[in-house]
């Protein structure tokens, strides 16, 4: 096991050394060879050429590309230095730039919102895998029975409807109509009790979709498990229902679980835009989707690489897990 963690871990350096120099060709090379310079994005398509020029030696756009992707991965694990006019601002490590619009260091606006984001993500992630996984593995054991078409049909509601719709639904009900939660965003330092019942309705609707397709795909694993070899010998063997499924069939059943959940909670981590947007959350989602808009490259830069690195890291753990819940992914 220690062979294939230090082997893990260095394909995961490798991968975000990829990761990064894509990043970089797509920001700051493609502009270039398309005709669009960062620097008119910086100060505008008005601004004369003395204002471009200083924009541009601050910036380092008129480096040789080495020296841009040096500073670019310096940047990002040690800080760098800007200069502009005499003046050295210094942006520390991790620094993806400055704000085109705001020209504010990006790295403190994302570490702000990056704490709602997490925690949309890591509670909506506990209960679409509780729920999800408790309606496959019934459904999977009472096949045909009233239960399993109800969950089903529920799970394909989930999947079908969008989030905005039952967002939205769930606001004019829970929130407009009975008052039962708040529909307003509080810290969690301000509050606890009101940071959780503003985040009630975004865990729920997120992990309704969520938690539908976890149902589904937990329903389908279960019952192709239940027909293997090894069920039927346990069985014979006189082993308990209850040990045969949590031991043997669960274990089986949770490896493709565990990869689509890496998966996921890496990709939420750059922002579930559709329920930020939907609840009003001051996440990632609602400040890449304003990033965009005002083509604010660098918070673009810093949330893609956010993500790209949750993603991969993720993956990690879930490689790492498996070894943990499948004895034969330690023998190989």
């Amino acid at each position: 096991m220690l062979t294939y963690l230090i082997r893990r871990l260095f394909a995961v350096v490798v991968m975000l050394i990829v990761v990064m120099l894509a990043v970089f060709g797509i920001f700051f090379l493609i502009p270039k060879w398309t005709g669009v310079d960062p620097a008119t994005m910086f100060v505008g398509k008005q601004a004369d050429a003395a204002a471009l020029e200083g924009i541009r030696q601050k910036l380092g756009l008129d480096d040789p590309i080495l020296v841009q992707l040096f500073d670019f991965f310096r940047g990002i694990l040690v800080g760098r230095d800007y200069v502009s006019a005499g003046d050295t601002i210094h942006c520390s490590a991790p620094c993806f730039g400055y704000s085109f619009k705001t020209e504010q260091a990006v790295w403190p606006i994302l570490a702000d919102r990056l704490p709602v984001t997490l925690g949309l993500a890591v509670g909506a992630a506990i209960i679409w895998l509780v729920i999800g996984l408790a309606a496959g593995v019934v459904s999977a054991l009472r096949r045909g029975s009233i239960w399993d078409r109800m969950a089903m049909s529920l799970a394909l509601s989930g999947v079908s409807l969008p989030i905005y719709f039952t967002g939205l639904l769930s606001l004019a009900i829970f929130s407009y109509g009975l008052g039962l939660v708040s529909n307003e965003y509080t810290p969690i330092e301000e509050s606890f009790t009101a940071w959780f019942s503003g985040m009630t309705l975004p865990w729920l609707t997120l992990a309704f979709l969520f938690g539908a397709m976890y149902a589904r795909l937990t329903r389908a694993t279960m019952l192709e498990v239940m027909g293997e070899d090894y069920i039927r010998t346990a069985r014979a063997k006189g082993v308990r229902e209850p040990v045969v499924i949590r031991k043997h069939a669960m274990r089986s059943t949770m490896t493709p679980i565990i990869t689509l959940l890496g998966v996921d909670l890496g990709a939420l981590m750059g922002g579930a835009i559709l329920t930020e947007t939907t609840f009003s959350l001051p996440g990632l989602g609602q400040a890449v989707l304003k990033a965009i808009g005002e083509k604010d490259l660098p918070l673009i830069l810093g949330v893609t690489l956010i993500t790209a690195s949750a993603v991969v890291v993720a993956n990690l753990i879930v490689d790492l897990l498996y070894g943990v819940i499948d004895p034969r992914v330690r023998l190989a």
